[in-house]
């Protein structure tokens, strides 16, 4: 059975390297600048965009580096009705099979998707954690093979094609840095300041508006309830930085 591979957006937004296999299913890898040989992927992020254009539908789903995108066809396909039925933006997993292709010189890459559902904030970050794990033990490969001590045929491709150093390796490790940052940490504020937060966050959801509800709304609300005008603006701070909500627009917050 296939593995799929573990790799963020901001790793596979950067390759303009494709390789067509020599088996008999016509397999293309895209392989990125990280050493990561990507056909059949698995990704987690927040569906952040859904739009349809004639029978095809196109997707974007975020992760703490970047955003991948989705190509499904067939509008009466019951993915694409999955995919509908999901909240915009919501929390997701797929699985999907990569693809490249050119737009004059400038490479192209999306992925076309066998399964998609919908997942809490603790799946994507776990899937956060994994695939830094993953992209880390890759980074290393790379390093030995700019030291002249990696003899991993997929990795010394990888390493000849996108012509590795070691500020690109840098670079990368600093992008997995900053996805391991956004993974939620423990709770560790008082009880006080946690069930500050669990109240502005109920008043957010409770609005329905496709734009969110304002904060100046949110702060009239949480007002009723004993909660100051500050503590509200930290929550909602703390909030979006956890990503637990987000800013539609100016003024106005919606839940993740």
């Amino acid at each position: 059975m296939e593995c799929a591979t573990k790799v963020f957006a901001g790793e596979l937004c950067r390759s303009d390297l494709s390789i067509k296999g020599d088996d008999t299913e016509n397999t293309t890898w895209v392989v990125t600048p990280g050493g990561a040989w990507c056909d059949l992927l698995f990704i987690a992020g927040a569906l952040t965009e859904v739009s349809e254009s004639g029978d095809m539908l196109h997707c974007r789903v975020a992760d703490p580096t970047g955003a991948f995108n989705l190509t499904i066809g067939g509008r009466k396909s019951p993915l694409v009705q999955a995919i509908l039925n999901l909240p915009v933006p919501s929390f997701v997993t797929v699985s999907g099979r990569t693809q490249m292709y050119r737009k004059g010189d400038t490479p192209i890459i999306s992925i076309r998707p066998d399964h998609v559902r919908g997942i809490d904030r603790s799946v994507r970050d776990q899937w956060v954690l994994m695939t830094a794990e993953a992209t880390l033990g890759r980074l290393e490969q790379l390093h030995g093979a700019v030291k002249g001590l990696c003899h991993d045929d997929r990795t010394m491709v990888a390493f000849r094609h996108y012509a590795i150093t070691t500020g690109q390796i840098e670079e990368l490790a600093f992008m997995v840095r900053d996805a391991i940052q956004s993974v939620r940490p423990p709770v560790t504020g008082t009880n006080d300041d946690v069930d500050i937060r669990g109240q502005v966050m109920e008043i957010i959801r409770e609005n329905r508006e496709p734009r969110g509800i304002a904060v100046e709304e949110v702060i009239e609300t949480a007002g009723l309830r004993g909660i100051s005008q500050q503590a509200v603006l930290t929550a909602i701070e703390a909030l979006i930085v956890d990503d637990e909500c987000y800013q539609p627009q100016k003024g106005h917050v919606k839940p993740l």
